[in-house]
């Protein structure tokens, strides 16, 4: 099992940035896919990055370009660089984890946003105009 826990959610200006980190317990965390959800006021959560436990990552288009997704496996951290942020953006903001790698296999990608087992309290985002 693994427990992860966000940090580094404030309020920000239109345009300004932020960086989320997520640590996490798992002694295997390189055998861990990671991911960000978030989930503003009134409307669905919406997964939109992933990363493989070898740096592998995917976007969605809502964040292709203003996000970054990282991880340091030395540090068990994984990180969101977020650039150009919009009230759009504003939102509770979750880490999420799920088993990459079970002994010498390891899936191809990540499991679908739905599949990810484990989640962090959240962090908030505010972004004003």
């Amino acid at each position: 099992q693994v427990q992860v826990a966000e940090s580094g959610g404030g309020s920000v200006q239109d345009g300004g940035s932020l960086r989320l980190s997520c640590a996490a317990s798992a002694y295997d965390y390189s055998s861990f896919c990671m991911g960000w959800f978030r989930q503003a006021p009134g409307k669905k959560r919406e997964g939109f990055a992933t990363v493989t436990g070898d740096g592998n990552t995917t976007y969605t288009d809502s964040v292709k370009g203003r996000f970054t997704i990282s991880r340091d496996n030395a540090k068990r951290t994984l990180y969101l660089q977020m650039n150009s942020l919009k009230p759009d953006d504003t939102g509770m903001y979750y880490c999420v984890a799920d088993r990459w790698c079970s002994g010498a296999f390891c899936r191809p990608d990540c499991p679908s946003f739905e599949a990810f087992g484990a989640w962090g309290q959240g962090t908030q985002v505010t972004v004003s105009s």
